[in-house]
C-alpha cells in the first residue's frame, strides 16, 4: 500500500516538473558559472596541499600540525556539507548557491587573515562545509538546465570544474603561494570565487522550479538502506585514487628514480585523466545503470596491479596515472545517479553525501597507503592498499547494491534532473 502511494506521489511530481520546465535556449553560460564555482572550490582545496610547508613555517608549527588544516577541510565536507544541505532544504537552489559562494569567499578571506594555526583550522573547516552543499545544489541546477534524463551529465559538468582545478588551479595556486605567499594564494582563490559568484548571479535561471523541498523528505532519505550502501561503496572504491594521488611524488622520485621536476607533469597527467573520465562517465551514467561503476572500478583494479608490478618504469607509470584518474572518475557520475535514484526526493543531499564519501575516501586511501609504507613494503605498495579497498567496494556493490530495487526502477520515477525539487 505504501509502495503504491509512493509511486503515485512520484508520478505526480514527475508530471508537475516535466510540464513546468521549458528548455533553456542557451544553457552554456549557466553551466559555465557552475563549473567556475567548483573550479574555485577545487583550487582552494588542492592548492592548500601545495602551500602547507609555507603556512607551517609562517605560523611556526610543524608539518604534522599544519596538516590539521587540511584534515579540517575534509571534515567540513563530510560533516558540514550535509548539515548545511539539510538546514537549507527549503531554500531555492539558485539562492542557496549564491549564499554558499558568499560563505566560500568569507572562508578563504578569513583563512588568508588567520593569525595562528588554530584559527586557520577553524576557517578551513568552515570553508570545507561549503563544498559538498555547493556540488549537491549545483548538480540539481545543472540537471534542470540540461533537461530530463541528463542527471549523470549534469553531475559530470559540476565535477568538471574540480577536475580542471587539479590540472590548472592547484599548480597555479601553489606557484602563487611559493612566489607571493600562502595568504595571497587564498586571496587569489577568493578572487576566482568572486568571479564565479558574479557569473552565478548573471546566468543562473530565476525560477520557482528550483525551489527547495521539505526537510522531512531530506531526513527520510537518510533512512534508506540503499543510500548508505552506495556511500560505503563510494568511500571504499574511490579510496584507491587517493592511495595513488597522495603518493605521486614518491612514485616519481623513489620508485621511478626520476627528478622531482617531473612531479608536476605526473600530477597534470593524472588530472587530465580525471577530466576525460569524468566527461565520459557522465554520458554513460545516463544510459546504463551499472556499467559506469563496474567498468570504472574494474579498470582501476587492473591499472593498480600494473603500477604495483611495473610502476618503476616512468612511461608505464605515467600511462597508468592517466588511466587511474580516468577510470575512477568514470565511475563517480554513476554513483551520483544511483544515489539519487535511491532518494529521488533529496537530490541535493545526495550530492553532498557523494562529496562527503569522496573526502572519506581521501582519508582511507592516504591512511591505507601510509600503513603499508610504514610496514616497509616499498614505495609502490600504496597501490595494493588501494586495490584491496576498491575490490571491497566493487564486491559490496555487486553483492548488495546492484540487486536492490531503487524507487527509480519503476516507471513512476526518474533520475537526477527529473525529480522533485520542491
Amino acid at each position: 500500500m505504501h509502495q503504491h502511494a509512493y509511486e503515485g506521489q512520484c508520478a505526480a511530481e514527475e508530471k508537475r516538473h516535466t510540464s513546468a520546465r521549458s528548455p533553456i535556449r542557451n544553457p552554456k553560460p549557466a553551466l559555465f558559472a557552475l563549473a567556475l564555482g567548483t573550479f574555485a572550490i577545487g583550487t582552494g582545496e588542492f592548492g592548500s596541499n601545495g602551500v602547507i610547508q609555507l603556512f607551517a613555517s609562517d605560523l611556526d608549527v610543524s608539518i604534522p600540525v599544519a596538516t590539521y588544516a587540511i584534515t579540517a577541510y575534509a571534515f567540513g565536507v563530510m560533516i558540514g556539507s550535509p548539515a548545511i544541505t539539510l538546514l537549507a532544504a527549503r531554500v531555492n537552489r539558485r539562492a542557496l548557491l549564491l549564499g554558499l559562494i558568499a560563505l566560500f569567499l568569507i572562508g578563504n578571506g578569513l583563512s588568508a587573515l588567520a593569525p595562528n594555526v588554530a584559527l586557520l583550522v577553524v576557517c578551513r573547516f568552515f570553508t570545507g562545509s561549503v563544498q559538498g552543499a555547493f556540488f549537491g545544489a549545483g548538480a540539481v541546477v545543472a540537471a534542470y538546465v540540461y533537461g530530463p534524463g541528463k542527471g549523470g551529465k549534469a553531475f559530470a559538468t559540476v565535477m568538471g570544474g574540480l577536475t580542471f582545478a587539479t590540472i590548472f588551479g592547484s599548480p597555479l595556486g601553489t606557484f602563487i603561494g611559493q612566489n607571493a605567499g600562502w595568504r595571497v594564494m587564498y586571496w587569489t582563490v577568493a578572487a576566482v570565487g568572486l568571479l564565479a559568484g558574479a557569473a552565478l548571479v548573471a546566468w543562473l535561471p530565476r525560477t520557482d522550479d528550483l525551489r527547495g523541498g521539505s526537510i522531512t523528505n531530506e531526513l527520510g532519505a537518510l533512512r534508506r538502506r540503499g543510500v548508505w550502501l552506495m556511500v560505503t561503496v563510494a568511500a571504499l572504491g574511490i579510496s584507491s585514487i587517493f592511495a595513488v594521488y597522495t603518493f605521486i611524488g614518491p612514485f616519481v622520485t623513489d620508485a621511478a628514480q626520476r627528478d622531482a621536476t617531473l612531479i608536476p607533469i605526473a600530477l597534470a597527467v593524472f588530472g587530465i585523466g580525471m577530466a576525460v573520465g569524468n566527461h565520459l562517465g557522465g554520458r554513460v551514467a545516463d544510459r546504463y545503470e551499472h556499467r559506469g561503476l563496474t567498468y570504472g572500478y574494474g579498470g582501476v583494479l587492473v591499472l593498480l596491479a600494473l603500477i604495483g608490478v611495473a610502476g618503476s618504469d616512468l612511461a608505464i607509470l605515467l600511462l597508468c596515472l592517466f588511466g587511474v584518474g580516468a577510470t575512477m572518475m568514470f565511475a563517480i557520475p554513476t554513483i551520483q545517479v544511483r544515489l539519487t535514484r535511491f532518494a529521488p526526493d533529496a537530490p541535493a543531499l545526495m550530492g553532498a553525501l557523494n562529496l562527503a564519501a569522496l573526502n572519506l575516501a581521501n582519508s582511507l586511501g592516504a591512511i591505507g597507503g601510509a600503513i603499508v609504507l610504514d610496514a616497509g613494503w616499498g614505495t609502490l605498495s600504496t597501490v595494493w592498499a588501494g586495490f584491496v579497498l576498491t575490490a571491497a567496494g566493487l564486491l559490496l556493490y555487486v553483492v548488495t547494491v546492484a540487486r536492490l530495487n531503487s524507487p527509480a526502477s519503476t516507471p513512476a520515477t526518474v533520475a537526477l534532473g527529473q525529480v522533485e525539487l520542491g
